[in-house]
């Protein structure tokens, strides 16, 4: 049931258009189970895809892509647009009982064509450590789930370590572990080693060495997503307080966040030169922040449900040569940091930070990236959601620097509609404009206190569709009460988590008052560019769950268990064009 780029609102589209060109579907590049039935998803855990590329070589020989669906583990070479798929011949399949795969990360740095280490997260709390090359299982971490009962949210390999990764938990809490040390046969017990606003650090108390080496825990309810920056020095963290925090990872400092409209946060990812941070969530928008300036930049409105996933599109955005300023931190804070890492064992006691050094210090941190001798023009990032539909966002420099006057070309850009602001207000620049009456209401009108906060800034459709907070609050409440529940703690180091809790409360109150609408870490609607998407198609018949963008193809991903490929503007191979292939698909 696909349509051909239009056609009706239900139908599948199997093509769209860009200023570059027609990304096309490639129906044999489509991976899934072997049966190709699609997969009962009710009440099932989203669809995840993992890439590697075990050979170095960049024909794409040598990647592969992991993926779950249901209780199913896969892992396949992955041909891409160059070839069909072949779906009888699985390098490794896994079927598990009693827990379902969440996530899974390779390690990008111990991968050779004859052995991967590959991360799986589970439902129920484990974490296993297996490699899909030669079928074995090495390791299986919090088997008792001694350390946490909660379903395990995003895991990754820790940037510039063989052995060290990060698992977050539906607890709120998320821990460090290191691959060559056991777990325990008790449940640890944990000791305070920094807080900050929003977060705290613990280190486990132990006589030997055992992990989990740190646990954070990170504002109230689920931890659902985290990120590295790409220049491994910070973490950002998007959980169902609706928060986005950026932490310094190494210093355990936070350096900035942001609060969501209404709702929590579900997903994140970091742009290519670090300076701007995509958030999606349960308020139906995709907001980008800028880490350099810390405010709101601009938030994307065409999903119609929560947003899923976000991601940047690294090979379709425009720079102009220039200088790029380091918006990492100061200039002293920098060369603190490099002396850390060339002197690990230099004033220890001065530094509770230096994360990677006190997990493990044989192995050093990544080397940081070059400084960027270009300066981004346009952004390009893309999004999916529940609503079945993949949104493509062009930002341009007109909405970064409002203030600068314009001396490049736009493309896919119209400022001549403007919101309807208050008398009085600067008028922002919106992109990618669409009629009003493009804008769907799937709520009640909002009540008397929730008008006064959004009055005059926006058409009374949009306004519908955000006052559903209440759905939210109730969530929220819900992962708090479940977060407190996992706690694995001795008598003592809870009297501490006590006394820490009062100053919490206070802190809250505080989060609270910073986050209200209208401040830099929330701002109304009509104090930031509200951008309407280049491309927003329905792709799929269920709720969409992974996005992923290479140089020849754009990967996406529902939570029926069909992983499509859609070719870039002048990249499907020849095989593709056959229509006899022997595995030939469709999309259902």
């Amino acid at each position: 049931m696909a349509a051909e780029g239009g056609g009706k609102e239900n139908e599948l589209k199997t093509q769209f258009t860009t200023r570059e060109g027609t990304y096309k579907l490639l129906s044999l590049s489509e991976y899934s189970r072997p049966n190709r039935v699609p997969y009962n998803a009710q009440g099932c855990h989203p669809v995840r895809v993992s890439f590697i590329n075990v050979s170095g070589e960049k024909d794409g020989s040598g990647d592969r892509i992991c993926f779950n669906v249901g209780r199913e583990l896969y892992f396949y070479p992955y041909k891409g647009v160059r070839k069909a798929a072949d779906l009888t011949k699985p390098v490794d399949k896994r079927v598990y009982k009693g827990t379902l795969p969440t996530c899974h990360d390779f390690n990008q740095l111990t991968c050779t064509s004859d052995s991967v280490s590959l991360l799986v997260g589970f439902s129920a709390g484990q974490v296993q450590l297996i490699d899909p090359i030669k079928k074995e299982t090495s390791k299986l971490f919090n088997e008792e789930r001694l350390i946490d009962k909660s379903r395990v949210t995003c895991i990754k390999w820790v940037p510039g370590t063989e052995n060290m990764f990060l698992v977050s938990h539906a607890s709120g809490q998320m821990y460090m572990y290191n691959e060559e040390h056991p777990c325990g046969t008790t449940a640890p017990h944990y000791q305070l080693l920094k807080q900050g606003e929003g977060f705290s650090v613990w280190t486990c108390k132990s006589k030997s060495t055992r992990n989990p080496i740190f646990r954070w825990v990170v504002g109230d309810g689920a931890l659902n997503e985290f990120s590295f920056s790409p220049d491994n020095k910070h973490i950002a963290c998007v959980s169902q307080d609706g928060f986005l925090r950026v932490i310094d990872f190494d210093q355990m400092e936070l350096k900035g966040m942001m609060k969501s409209y209404f709702g929590g946060l579900l997903c994140i990812c970091w742009s290519p030169d670090g300076k701007l941070v995509a958030v999606g969530g349960e308020d139906d928008l995709v907001t980008v922040w800028s880490f350099a300036e810390k405010r709101v930049v601009a938030r994307g409105h065409g999903h119609k449900s929560w947003v899923s996933v976000v991601a940047f599109d690294p090979f379709t955005t425009m720079v102009v040569e220039g200088e790029a300023g380091d918006f990492s931190g100061s200039d002293d804070e920098g060369e603190d940091s490099q002396t850390s890492r060339n002197n690990p064992g230099s004033n220890p006691g001065s530094n509770p930070g230096s994360m990677r050094e006190r997990a493990n210090s044989s192995h050093s941190r990544a080397s940081i990236c070059n400084a960027d001798t270009s300066n981004v023009t346009t952004y390009r990032f893309g999004s999916v959601g529940q609503d079945t539909q993949l949104c493509i966002w062009d930002l341009t420099e007109d909405v970064l620097y409002p203030q600068q006057p314009l001396t490049r070309a736009r493309t896919h850009t119209n400022l001549t509609n403007s919101l309807p602001l208050p008398s009085g207000s600067a008028t922002m620049p919106r992109c990618n404009s669409l009629p009003h009456n493009a804008v769907h209401s799937t709520g009640s009108a909002p009540n008397s206190k929730e008008k006064s906060l959004t009055d005059g800034s926006i058409a009374s459709g949009i306004t519908s569709k955000f006052a559903t907070l209440t759905l939210g609050d109730r969530r929220d409440k819900h992962e708090k009460h479940e977060h407190k529940r996992n706690y694995s703690l001795s008598s003592k180091s809870s009297d501490k988590l006590n006394s820490i809790s009062k100053g919490h409360n206070a802190h809250s109150k505080m989060l609270e008052d910073y986050a209200r609408l209208g401040t830099p870490c929330c701002p109304k609607l009509d104090e930031v560019p509200l951008l309407e998407p280049l491309v927003c198609k329905k792709i799929a018949q269920e709720r969409l769950t992974a996005l992923v963008f290479r140089e020849d193809c754009i990967v996406t991903g529902c939570q029926e268990g069909f992983v499509c490929t859609w070719a870039r503007p002048g990249k499907v191979g020849l095989s593709q064009t056959s229509s006899t292939h022997s595995t030939g698909g469709t999309v259902v």
